[in-house]
């Protein structure tokens, strides 16, 4: 991670730590640095996406005049997920798209990530040059005259194109599927009632009405309760969650049990090697994803290969190996045969395609992916202090010591790359030493904070 950008691009608390000038500064370097790349009498064209955050108006404004001041054109987008615009990035052959969001965050944080021309996430190397010319930003030249740059009336419908090529990613429609659908008062407001009835469901959507500030809140892929009790009330086959940004999803089966990106990923899994689609009969999770995973995978003759945490660290991963479907627990996954990066959306369509074609219920297509007990703690700790937090006697000692009150399993402490948190994960086969080795490890990082 650089100084700006974390993991998921640069983000924090709108007008504090991420402002309308640095939102300037990035617009700037990018576009600078980008019709650089196109060479001698080039001009970069970026397209600019949203969620439904009080503060992505303003971002939105500061970012298009940094474009326009270093002679670069730019189209707005309006309110759409972050997928649409790695999408229509490929598509209409911009140099850039960027997203103004902070995803599963509350509404005060937002956040600025940027997709090259590829549809993927900015590399390293691209992203280190813009932070050096936001901390020297003297050294970009300013365009004037004839030379500035434009925001273009844009000629793209992003609903209808994004909408049409989800929906061509499956043969036939999903007519005769009940679903409960949970916007999270984000960007997907925008794009799934057209999916849903494109795909000819009976949906029935909660939480689509955005006010700048609801966004995430008692909603979404992060706050499944009430779409849970909705699914309780009988009237659904499932249940499909989106965070604030649409990346990611999560399902809620008939009965109320939520299946995480695991088990997601893994159905689709299954599925897709029964096809012959499945590259390799291996698919990407992470060093979180659960241990019943890949005793499922084994048990239908797949591997699962491990990455670090971090969607763009799966999609490393599976572009340097071939794979074609890669994903997280936290309802990220990515099926590479459509998409350059995690789409809730597609994912929803994916599985439902899945349950119509199975004519079993929800429950019953991931009952045999079993997950081991596991607990995520979230421990608040100073971003300066979380990366090195685990090699501090007092919790290496505490870490050990629950891992051989563990047994057989497993103890994982990292630093969020989003968030001033250390996260532990615990994970093994006894639910009570499971729940014991997570406090003793928690208890441990906050006595010496």
């Amino acid at each position: 991670m650089g100084k700006y950008f974390g993991t998921d691009g640069v983000r924090g608390v709108a007008n504090v730590e991420l402002d309308a000038m640095l939102a300037f500064k990035i617009g700037a370097a990018a576009a600078y640095i980008l019709t650089q790349e196109r060479g001698p009498g080039g001009k970069a064209k970026l397209l600019i996406g949203k969620d439904t955050r009080i503060s992505s108006d303003m971002l939105e404004s500061a970012l298009m005049a940094g474009i326009c001041s270093v002679g670069a054109d730019v189209e707005a987008l309006g309110i759409i997920p972050t997928p649409a615009i790695a999408y229509l990035t490929i598509k209409h052959k911009a140099d850039a798209g960027i997203v103004i969001s902070a995803s599963h965050n509350s509404y005060e944080y937002n956040g600025i990530k940027i997709f090259a021309g590829s549809g993927y996430k900015l590399s390293d190397e691209l992203e280190n040059r813009i932070e050096a010319l936001i901390d020297d930003f003297d050294q970009v030249p300013k365009a004037s005259h004839a030379a500035l740059g434009r925001v273009l009336k844009s000629a793209i419908d992003p609903v209808v194109e994004y909408t049409d090529h989800l929906a061509e990613t499956i043969d036939g429609d999903l007519s005769g599927l009940r679903v409960a659908v949970d916007c999270a008062n984000g960007a997907s407001s925008s794009t799934i009632i057209r999916l849903m009835r494109l795909m000819e469901c009976k949906a029935d959507f909660r939480f689509y009405e955005p006010d700048g500030i609801n966004i995430n809140d008692g909603c979404g892929s992060t706050h499944l309760e009430n779409l849970q009790e909705r699914m309780r009330s009988g009237n659904f086959d499932l249940g499909v969650a989106f965070d604030g940004d649409a990346d990611r999803c999560l399902i809620v089966d008939e009965t109320g049990e939520v299946l995480d990106g695991d088990r997601i990923m893994a159905v689709c899994a299954a599925r897709m090697k029964e096809q012959g689609k499945l590259r390799g009969n291996t698919f990407v999770a992470t060093v979180l994803s659960n241990m019943g995973l890949h005793a499922y995978a084994r048990k239908k003759g797949m591997h699962v290969e491990c990455a670090n945490v971090g969607d763009r660290y799966v999609l490393e991963m599976m572009l340097q190996k071939g794979y074609v479907l890669g994903g997280e627990q936290s309802g990220h996954v990515i099926f590479l045969e459509y998409a350059s990066t995690g789409d809730g959306q597609l994912t929803a369509v994916q599985f439902m395609s899945i349950l119509k074609r199975s004519g079993k219920k929800c429950s019953e297509i991931a009952a045999e992916v079993v997950p081991w007990p596991q607990v995520m703690r979230n421990v608040k700790v100073p971003n300066s202090e979380k990366k090195t937090i685990a090699e501090r006697p007092e919790v290496a000692s505490a870490i050990h010591e629950a891992e051989q009150d563990l047994g057989e399993g497993r103890i994982l402490v990292r630093a969020s790359g989003t968030e001033a948190l250390v996260r532990v994960m615990v994970e093994g086969l006894d639910a009570q030493k499971v729940a014991s080795a997570a406090k003793k490890v928690e208890q441990a990082i906050q006595s010496i904070l």
